[in-house]
């Protein structure tokens, strides 16, 4: 009987798709591609200004439409070979899936879904790069991007903690660790579990025995994280 693939859970964020041209969640000055964040990612904006938050969400969909993933994203997907590999994004594109990765967790939403205002578990495939105003759910509501906004919950947390708990090996994978709570998932690691964590500026976190940190972009990182990890097979 074949033995059964140790676990790798992955927690990847904006630094992994920033590599294949997705400019990263804030710039320097807190605006979101000038916007502020606040107008276009929470709900409060989302009253005010509906057209505004779905031009958006377009446009970035728009974007997300022309890239192709990295090296970053396409060895997490080859680590499928040997290992039970469980991607964690904060990242609402579908590089992941584009590269191969069949296990991924969108802890934030997708901007290629769009989810009823009356029935939040209506939720429905974008085609395209498109969603506007008048564009409607099986109700009758307006629909929007199905993405979790400041402010509101974050219903795949408890399913993500649970895999992390699971884990036999954890990586971070171009996250600054600051954004809540899905930073916090790193605390319900096994402490004996081996982590890598690779960035080009690396978080502030506590190290130990177990911490394994590489200070360079994903793309770099993860080949090195990968002939790591296949030595200890």
């Amino acid at each position: 009987m074949a033995s059964q693939k140790k676990k790798i859970v992955v927690l990847t964020g904006a630094g992994i798709s920033a590599e294949s041209g997705i400019p990263t969640f804030r710039d320097a000055n807190g605006l979101w591609e000038g916007h502020d964040v606040m107008d276009v990612a929470s709900p409060e904006g989302w009253r005010k200004n509906q057209a505004l938050v779905l031009d958006f969400y377009n446009q970035r969909r728009k974007k997300a439409l022309e890239v192709t993933p990295n090296r970053g994203h396409e060895v997490l997907a080859e680590l499928e070979e040997q290992f039970n590999v469980v991607i964690i994004t904060q990242n609402v594109d579908n590089l992941h899936e584009k590269a191969g990765s069949s296990h991924v967790i969108h802890l934030h939403g997708s901007l290629f879904e769009s989810r009823s205002t009356a029935d939040q578990s209506l939720v429905y495939p974008i085609d395209g790069w498109q969603l506007n105003v008048g564009d409607l759910c099986e109700k009758g509501s307006q629909l929007r991007p199905n993405i979790v906004w400041f402010g509101e919950m974050v219903p795949l947390m408890e399913v993500a903690a649970m895999h992390a708990a699971e884990a036999d090996y954890f990586l971070v994978v171009g996250t600054s660790l600051v954004v809540y709570p899905a930073a916090s998932l790193i605390d319900y690691v096994p402490y004996e579990t081996i982590k890598f964590v690779v960035d080009p500026k690396l978080p502030s976190i506590q190290t130990g025995p177990y911490l394994k940190l590489y200070e360079e972009k994903a793309s770099t990182g993860m080949e090195k994280i990968k002939k790591e990890l296949l030595s200890m097979l």
